[in-house]
């Protein structure tokens, strides 16, 4: 039952050329920024990521998007990194872009079992009836966008409502960051670091969680648990510098 590994190197094994990888984290809030810096290290390429966004420049997954790490990105949000909007407008990277809500749902149903679930949002746009660009070509022409969805009739609250079908996302492996978590794998993430690191946890056939604080079974109470430990593989221990190794992505200040 001790998940926890002695190194990131230990906590990555088996992360290949052309994994698919579901990565917790919002901005720059929660990332698990020492796996991420590990699989840099690795120079494992071809990597398909579903995530919130990609990162910041030179930060969480913008390190590895900076290096040609990434092939693909299921992401609800493009900006704030200057790097992804570049490689995704010339054709470098295929971005499949999903609403938040969604993409939270469709990782948490890849845990739970759920294959699809229907869904209101998305009805009426293009992310019911095809057609986001998914990927540009050099010419700046559209070389591949997204399919039309099955929609479909429903008597919801007293009427009939269309809903658009989601299909579930189900990755090789997850890195998610927690702010406890003990040797057996049960997570406790702090306030806004929380994000989607649970729905990531449990979207990873493999879960590697990277931990603030390392205790032992029994020290968290069974009513804190923000994600049982039966979705989770691997557990490594931060150092009090890597766990206090955080920034803002934007700050601001009142005028003295």
């Amino acid at each position: 039952m001790d998940k926890v590994v002695n190194s990131a190197a230990q906590a990555v094994i088996g992360i290949v050329n052309g994994s698919s990888l579901a990565v917790g984290g919002f901005g720059v809030c929660g990332v698990p920024n020492v796996l991420i810096a590990e699989l840099h290290r690795s120079g494992i390429t071809d990597l398909e990521v579903v995530s919130n966004n990609c990162g910041v420049d030179d930060w969480g997954l913008g390190i590895l998007l900076k290096h040609k790490q990434i092939r693909r990105v299921v992401a609800s949000y493009l900006g704030g990194n200057k790097e992804f909007e570049r490689q995704f407008l010339s054709g470098e990277l295929e971005v499949e872009l999903t609403p938040q809500g969604s993409l939270a749902e469709k990782m948490r149903a890849g845990g739970a079992g759920i294959a699809a679930f229907f869904t209101a949002t998305g009805v009426g746009t293009q992310v019911a009836e095809g057609g986001v660009p998914m990927r540009y070509a050099p010419d700046g022409s559209i070389a591949k966008a997204s399919l039309p969805k099955e929609t479909r009739q429903m008597f919801w609250n007293g009427e009939n409502q269309t809903f658009v079908l989601e299909h579930a996302l189900s990755t090789d492996f997850a890195l998610v960051r927690a702010w406890i978590g003990d040797r057996h794998g049960n997570l406790v993430f702090r306030q806004s670091a929380r994000n989607i690191n649970p729905v990531a946890a449990m979207a990873g056939r493999i879960t590697i969680a990277e931990v603030e604080h390392l205790v032992e079974p029994g020290e968290i109470d069974a009513d804190a648990v923000h994600l049982p430990g039966i979705y989770v593989q691997r557990v490594l221990a931060l150092t009090p510098e890597q766990a206090a190794d955080k920034h803002i992505e934007h700050r601001t200040v009142r005028a003295k």
